[in-house]
């Protein structure tokens, strides 16, 4: 699943992410692969892109690693005067075309209601969505659960300067939309901190929650009453109050490497959290980091090939 963080301040974007390269076997069991892979790249010297999610895609019926994607678009596409969203918009067009994902999706509905009636769930009701599945079941026991499905995708960050010396950062979902996380000509989204992949530890140290405290049986019936939108506003507030714009550049790379060794020290000692348990250790191995300034680009850390003793 991966780990890649952003940290935007106004001395430079710190790009960093992890090396773990996992997947599912022909028995459907999570492993892990590699802890070589590549997710961070350089796609010109104002732009970075950092990847998480599938580590595969077929091509010509063989799977073929994320950053064979990534280098080929480097070399077919005129990349040095693109803007940081004209590559947003075009690495979303490739791999929404590559993931295929509108197949998997129509195949999901059949998919959960035979999952969950072997199990013996009566199945109330199926609604696929714009990019997902809800489903509603009841169990042996006569209790009523939501749940949502969804197929394994990719999610990017694309951060860096434009020619203007203007800087902004977007998140690529696939499936999903393009969205703008930093924006150094909209007030309010200068500078700060974003992460994508496994992210449940880096947001429980700095906001202070966990999305899935929004799965809990008693923050469903705040959220009943007060509505979703006002509890996270609420949540929020246990978020550290950092300092991004004050923020040195070595100080925004220790952030964003620490964040990621903490990531996979404490998926090396738990399995998931006690509601639901069994999680991958997808976070792991070199920590590449990668950092931009208008001055250029600089490789803080890059792994290279090498014999082991």
């Amino acid at each position: 699943m991966s780990l890649a963080i952003n940290t935007t301040t106004p001395e430079g974007i710190v790009l960093a992410a992890d090396s773990r390269q996992s997947y599912r076997n022909q028995k459907g069991v999570s492993r892990i692969g590699s802890d070589s892979a590549s997710k961070l790249f350089l796609i010109n010297n104002r732009i970075g892109v950092a990847v998480t999610g599938l580590a595969f895609l077929q091509e010509n019926g063989i799977p073929k690693n994320i950053s064979k994607f990534i280098e080929q678009f480097k070399r077919e596409v005129e990349v040095e005067k693109l803007s940081v969203k004209e590559v947003a918009d075009k690495l979303h067009y490739l791999f929404d075309k590559k993931l295929n994902w509108q197949e998997q999706l129509n195949k999901l509905p059949d998919q959960i209601k035979d999952n969950f009636s072997k199990q013996g769930f009566e199945i109330i009701e199926i609604k696929k969505e714009q990019y997902n599945v809800k489903f509603k079941i009841k169990d042996k026991a006569g209790n009523i659960k939501d749940g949502v499905g969804g197929i394994d995708g990719l999610v990017l960050f694309v951060a860096g300067y434009n020619s203007d010396g203007s800087h902004e950062v977007y998140n690529v979902y696939i499936p999903g939309e393009v969205v703008k996380r930093r924006d150094s000509k909209q007030k309010g989204m200068e500078y700060g901190a974003n992460w994508i992949g496994q992210t449940d530890v880096v947001s429980r140290i700095i906001k202070g929650w966990d999305p899935r405290i929004l799965n809990t049986a008693f923050v469903n019936e705040i959220v009943k009453q007060k509505g979703q939108q006002e509890i996270e506003k609420q949540l929020n507030s246990l978020e550290y109050a950092i300092n991004w714009g004050a923020m040195p550049l070595q100080d925004a790379i220790d952030f964003s490497v620490l964040a990621i060794q903490t990531t996979s020290a404490i998926q090396r000692f738990s399995d998931g959290i006690q509601a639901d348990p069994g999680d991958i250790p997808g976070v792991g191995g070199p920590i590449d980091v990668l950092v931009l300034t208008q001055d250029g680009p600089k490789w803080v850390k890059q792994k290279e090939l090498r014999i082991e003793n």
